[in-house]
């Protein structure tokens, strides 16, 4: 297992997806945070064209968070669905916002832009993939 020790304390449970299960939709809402603990996950946006595949995500990394830090008026992103046997590490939210809200302001407008940044990339990125087609 490849997942950082720090990271895996924060998991309040655990779930097992079989391949092509979806975790999360587009469009939903949830402030769920997950870790990928073994396996694999594909993380695809809705377009014109269908759903595009924008990556591949596996053990010990992290998807759902940019719902967390967004605010509970947004909606999720992306699709994101197992890839194979996938067991994953719900996090435990609540503890998550209380180690945020002891940095700083400044790394805290931080996060927020690059967050807002990485939002915008996807985007940007989607548009010039369908185009392209």
């Amino acid at each position: 297992m490849s997942v950082d020790e720090f990271i895996y304390a924060f998991v309040a449970k655990e779930e097992r997806y079989q391949d092509n299960d979806q975790i999360i939709k587009e469009g939903a809402s949830g402030d769920w945070v997950y870790l990928i603990i073994e396996g694999k996950v594909k993380v695809k946006k809705m377009t014109s064209k269908g759903l595009l595949t924008i990556d591949t995500l596996k053990d010990g990394d992290i998807f759902g968070e940019m719902i967390l830090w967004q605010g509970s008026r947004s909606s999720r992103t992306a699709y994101v669905i197992a890839d194979g046997p996938v067991n994953v590490g719900v996090l435990d939210t609540e503890a998550l916002l209380r180690e945020y809200e002891k940095l700083s302001p400044r790394l805290k407008d931080l996060m927020r832009s690059l967050i807002k940044r990485l939002t915008e990339t996807t985007k940007k990125a989607v548009t010039l993939a369908v185009e392209s087609e």
